[in-house]
């Protein structure tokens, strides 16, 4: 955080960062503090903890180690939704951003499900939600493309939210999504001890007195307010709800509840690293930080496909 504040096109002293936040004299170098880096600063530390932890709900869910927002076609559905709501209904407010990413958010999540094999009797395999989720993530995530070539102008704005930015200068951005972050991080902890229990499969949960298909409805919930959210407002960040949960596997075991409390705290750090990183490697213009983790993530992808065995569920 303290770095976060400190660098950027113009570094500042950790002095500097002090007296701006408790000893404001309205000079340049604290409203670039107070405007500009401190409210990207406390939008990471938001949307953060809700891409890790939807990652890792994704991945106990599902029982699929490879599973994200990205992969499972949720962002592409907030992203579309958000496309349809400029294009269409003209939207140009958070607000409105928000409502339609969180219902493009859920229908992905339903329609990944159904096609996957999810309404029949048997609950979908890892493979078929890999597959379907990739499938239609790539398919909304073409239309969604089309739709801002053929008007630029309307979606002049749009364009730098898809890439994935932290680039936010209103406070109140902030306070009209975090609610929703906190109500999806409420019910992931919720139901994190149950799914200790589904990892075993659904038969034996179902044995020790687990409700599959609440636990099940209630982790769709969860997503969708914690990734249809946080992309409302930062824009779909990939890879992040992916490696977060896989690394944080590694020192903390398959306990879902530790997995979940602790993708909430290394998530943020992840982002957090990556921004400073984009503001810095081709100063004075800035990296969207949705590039910079696909830069971070591919490399760490490689890590993770290797050693398989580490991050198994």
């Amino acid at each position: 955080m303290c770095l976060s504040l400190m660098i950027g096109a113009k570094r500042l002293s950790p002095e500097t960062v002090w007296l701006a936040l408790f000893s404001n004299n309205d000079s340049y170098e604290h409203r670039v503090i107070l405007d500009s880096r401190l409210p990207r600063t406390l939008l990471a530390l938001a949307v953060g903890p809700a891409f890790g932890l939807s990652g890792a709900l994704i991945q106990a869910l599902t029982r699929n180690p490879l599973a994200d927002p990205g992969i499972l076609g949720v962002s592409a559905g907030a992203a579309f939704a958000v496309a349809v709501g400029v294009g269409v209904f003209s939207v140009g407010s958070l607000s409105g951003y928000v409502g339609f990413a969180l219902v493009g958010a859920m229908a992905a999540t339903v329609i990944v499900y159904i096609i996957g094999g999810g309404a029949g009797k048997k609950s979908p395999t890892p493979v078929q939600l890999t597959l379907a989720g990739v499938a239609l993530g790539a398919a909304l995530s073409g239309i969604t493309t089309a739709m801002t070539l053929l008007n630029t102008k309307a979606f002049e704005r749009m364009l730098n939210w898809t890439v994935g930015t932290l680039a936010r200068t209103n406070p109140g951005d902030l306070r009209f999504v975090l609610p929703l972050l906190v109500a999806g991080a409420i019910l992931a902890l919720a139901i994190a001890p149950a799914l200790n229990a589904i990892a075993f499969g659904e038969d034996r949960a179902s044995s020790l007195g687990v409700n599959v298909m609440l636990i099940r409805g209630i982790g769709m919930i969860a997503i969708t307010l914690l990734a249809g959210g946080a992309t409302a407002i930062a824009g779909p960040i990939g890879f992040l709800g992916l490696m977060v949960p896989h690394c944080v596997r590694w020192f903390v075991g398959p306990s879902q509840p530790w997995i979940f409390l602790y993708s909430m705290a290394v998530a943020p750090l992840l982002l957090l690293v990556a921004d400073i990183v984009g503001r810095v490697v081709i100063s004075p213009t800035e990296v969207p930080v949705g590039i910079v983790m696909g830069f971070i993530g591919a490399p760490i992808l490689i890590v993770l496909v290797r050693r398989r065995s580490a991050s198994k569920l």
